[in-house]
């Protein structure tokens, strides 16, 4: 029964069992398709720029496409300084578009539908800028928290709304990311086993699972970018302290 669950497809499987100081570290299948998502990634971003030629062939043109695609997301949303953060936001949406995709493929997993992998990765992102704005800007980066202009009688309620807002940005990161890819695929485990209960009249079950499969790989899509444009409006606002 466990395993007809919607739910069941979000179990975390150790596959190499292993303690050290009585820490598990064991090797999962959520690794094992982080590793997957990222190798992928690797072999293509460096078959293109060892293959690379004039007229790009299928691999070569995605490749561009998805390297122009990052760039013009961090010119557009970052600001023009903000060159040097182009790798760390090109991996970041690559290694998220990755996993949502190969979780589409049946019998994979999604690691994105984890809010401990998509909080580590939200938190990496707020750790990274708020380092940047403390190193760029020294304790004027305190600024930000208090915008120019403003009362300085309504500090005392300015600033804890201003800091509480900061701190919430991993939280809605990470959950945003992690709820969509979550309800997306369950709503499909669902759609599935009445399509298989039906049989023969599972027809509109069927149909509507394909419909959804199209709309959850658009959501995939989608998330990724949401993910990295905001990381990028996070990076604009430490350079200009917005």
């Amino acid at each position: 029964m466990e395993k007809e669950s919607p739910l069941h497809q979000f179990t975390i499987e150790p596959l190499l069992s292993f303690k050290l100081g009585g820490v598990d570290l064991s090797f999962n299948n959520s690794a094992l398709f982080m590793v997957v998502a990222a190798v992928l990634i690797s072999i293509l971003m460096v078959s293109a720029a060892v293959k690379s030629r004039l007229i790009p062939g299928r691999w070569q043109a995605v490749a561009e496409m998805l390297h122009g695609f990052v760039y013009d997301m961090v010119r557009d949303n970052a600001g023009p300084q903000a060159g040097k953060w182009f790798p760390f936001v090109f991996a970041l949406f690559s290694f998220i578009l990755a996993g949502n995709l190969i979780g589409m493929i049946p019998f994979t997993f999604t690691f994105t539908s984890h809010i401990i992998v998509t909080f580590a990765l939200a938190m990496t992102v707020f750790f990274a800028v708020t380092i940047y704005g403390f190193v760029k800007h020294g304790f004027h980066f305190f600024g930000a928290f208090f915008p120019p202009g403003a009362p300085v009688l309504l500090a005392p309620l300015i600033i804890p709304i201003e800091v509480l807002s900061y701190l919430s940005r991993p939280v809605s990161l990470s959950i945003r990311l992690f709820a969509n890819m979550m309800a997306g695929h369950t709503m499909l485990k669902v759609f599935g086993g009445f399509a298989v209960l039906l049989g023969i009249w599972g027809v509109a079950p069927l149909a509507m699972i394909f419909a959804l499969t199209g709309f959850e790989i658009l959501v995939a899509v989608l998330q990724a970018y949401v993910f990295s444009v905001l990381t990028c409006i996070y990076i604009r606002n430490a350079i200009e302290l917005h």
